[in-house]
């Protein structure tokens, strides 16, 4: 085999690669994402049973064999990516590229050191792949008008933040004014820690005051943070459904204008004795004067308007 037959079968076995791995429309395109969907649900799976420490005992070196599976699949996936890519150093840089890179390397690195429980819960990025696989097919709307609506509401969400941030000082302040040390409120700081932990309901209970002033205080902060949790979620969701409304709009538009493209371009039986045009589909005379029915295809001389 000379060189040049070698360069043809390598590019064509790269665009072959391409069409596989990025072409989310094709029925080979389609199997790889489902089978990389699998291989990324059953290794973080995986992950999570080596945790359990009757089943590591029992399968440690079914789970290990099953990873090394997944890492050399999941390596010859990274490695096929760069070589289709016309840019490469696109992918390798990307956020894709560099979680793809981090998720294949614990089990490399195994090798060098021993296997700890931060190298290993690393390979749970992987789920992070679903995003990629999702921002391929059908999800790419929906994800890119959350997207629009998250950066729309960043403004309104920052001074929200800035606004719960200086209740949280002020109120955690008095609360270390009012209560004593032996309630737990043995500085602002941890009294600023029991108002945001009482002001978002989450409660734990470490903290608690004790004098009927401070428990005034915090029956107040309680209150207020049941309304506080609502405003986010508001701001975000108008946004959201803004953006939907204005998507939706513009996919009426679209609709509309390709309708109106194939009017335009659509088949006109018009007679051509009394030039009537109002005829039953299908019809091969005139319902106006009897004459036989002639084709006639309107060519629209606007067709460029539309591109």
């Amino acid at each position: 085999m000379d060189k040049k037959e070698f360069k043809e079968k390598y590019e064509l076995f790269k665009r072959k690669a391409y069409v596989i791995i990025y072409g989310t429309n094709t029925r080979l395109g389609k199997l790889f994402d489902l089978v990389l969907l699998a291989l990324i649900f059953i290794s973080v799976v995986m992950v999570m049973l080596e945790t359990v420490k009757g089943i590591d005992h029992r399968l440690h070196g079914l789970l290990v064999f099953m990873e090394w599976v997944i890492t050399i699949f999941f390596t010859m996936e990274y490695i096929l990516r760069i070589i289709s890519n016309k840019k490469p150093y696109h992918y390798i840089f990307s956020m894709y590229g560099i979680i793809d890179l981090i998720a294949i390397l614990p089990m490399y690195l195994s090798f060098i050191t021993p296997s700890t429980k931060a190298i290993s819960v690393v390979r749970a990025l992987r789920l992070l792949r679903l995003f990629r696989i999702l921002d391929l097919v059908s999800f790419m709307n929906q994800g890119e008008e959350l997207k629009m609506a998250l950066r729309a509401s960043r403004k309104k969400i920052i001074v929200f933040i800035y606004f719960v941030s200086v209740i949280s000082i002020l109120l955690g302040s008095l609360m270390y004014v009012v209560e004593n040390e032996h309630s737990g409120f043995t500085s602002i700081p941890r009294s600023i820690y029991w108002c945001i932990v009482t002001l978002t309901t989450v409660g734990y209970g470490d903290i608690s005051p004790a004098t009927t002033l401070g428990q005034m205080i915090a029956s107040l902060v309680m209150i207020l943070g049941y309304g506080i949790i609502a405003v986010p979620t508001g701001i975000v969701t108008a946004e959201y459904t803004s953006v939907s409304r204005a998507n939706i709009l513009k996919e009426e538009q679209r609709r509309q204008q390709k309708e109106l493209l194939a009017d335009k371009h659509t088949e006109k039986v018009i007679c051509h004795q009394c030039n009537n045009s109002s005829h039953l589909e299908g019809a091969n005379y005139c319902s106006s004067c009897g004459a036989p029915l002639k084709k006639q295809i309107d060519k629209c001389p606007e067709k460029n308007d539309y591109f």
